[in-house]
């Protein structure tokens, strides 16, 4: 931080409280009721000369009732906000639909059009699977109306494949693997179904190749919550129920590096993963072949 001399100083917080006070429309008479003291006291916080500053409690009581920081009064922050309304600015809680691409991420990728998006996905990356697939995962949630939820999901889809942005993706090696087995959250997932995704990957990644780069990381040695990092603009943190979205450029140069760190220690890199997917296929018919003779 630039040291400032204290003359400078209090010129300049005398400067930002008349503006404040004009923008805020107080007069000298109402902040001095405002805060408690006497007219004579915000007169002389205006027109003195000196370069003596006022005492720390009257600072933090004027930017309370002006709706400022008590820091950009006194020159240490050029951002006039109070931190509660910083934190509102640069951190957002919105509701998480248990849906496919809902409303709030399709916005956000079209606000994040031609940056590089860096995604760690709850699951399977929505935007490669199949149609039956997502029917068989979400159809318990949304019951009837999968069919129209899908529709929907693919039109939103498509532009997102369609889009000037780049998509790399950091995907835990055991998700590939408990799907190709139909384990854990893939238990009783048909064979025919996993075999047909399996190609869908692997279609796509082939067409899109290096606009699309999927890593394998294993959960072992990194860990990684579900998250989206869309360029330079947000970083967003999924939790279940919400999203967290962050906008302040420390908190998303943090999770950029934390997901190139993903992608530095993959088990599993980019160049590999068809090869990867090709491994997956041969336990996924196997089983399916071996179904077949016990029935």
């Amino acid at each position: 931080m630039t040291k400032t001399d204290k003359r400078a100083r209090a010129d300049l917080f005398r400067n930002r409280l008349t503006q404040a006070m004009q923008e805020r429309g107080a007069t000298q008479s109402g902040l001095a009721r405002a805060i408690r003291v006497d007219r004579s006291t915000i007169s002389q916080l205006l027109t003195g000369d000196g370069a003596r500053l006022p005492n720390a409690h009257v600072v933090g009581e004027c930017a309370a009732e002006l709706g400022v920081s008590a820091d950009w009064l006194l020159g240490l922050s050029d951002r006039p906000e109070s931190a509660a309304d910083l934190m509102a600015i640069n951190l957002s809680m919105t509701a998480a639909a248990r849906a496919l691409v809902d409303e709030q991420v399709f916005e956000w990728h079209k606000e994040a059009v031609g940056y590089k998006i860096r995604h760690v996905p709850a699951g399977l990356p929505d935007m490669l699977k199949t149609r039956e697939m997502l029917e068989w995962e979400y159809r318990p949630h949304l019951g009837k109306t999968t069919g129209q939820a899908v529709g929907a999901s693919e039109d939103r889809l498509a532009f997102m494949r369609t889009s000037r942005s780049d998509f790399e993706i950091a995907v835990p090696i055991h998700e590939m693997r408990s799907f190709a087995r139909a384990e854990g959250y893939y238990t009783d997932l048909p064979a025919s179904l996993r075999r047909a995704q399996i190609e869908q990957i692997s279609t796509l990644y082939d067409q899109l190749y290096p606009t699309l780069r999927i890593h394998l990381f294993d959960s072992r040695r990194v860990f990684s919550s579900p998250i989206t990092v869309f360029g330079p603009l947000m970083a967003v943190l999924y939790v279940g129920r919400h999203y967290l979205a962050f906008r302040d450029t420390e908190r998303v140069q943090t999770f950029t590096r934390h997901f190139d760190g993903l992608v530095r220690e993959a088990a599993v890199t980019d160049r590999e993963f068809p090869g990867y997917l090709e491994e997956l296929r041969v336990p996924t018919i196997g089983r399916d072949r071996a179904s077949a003779r016990k029935s």
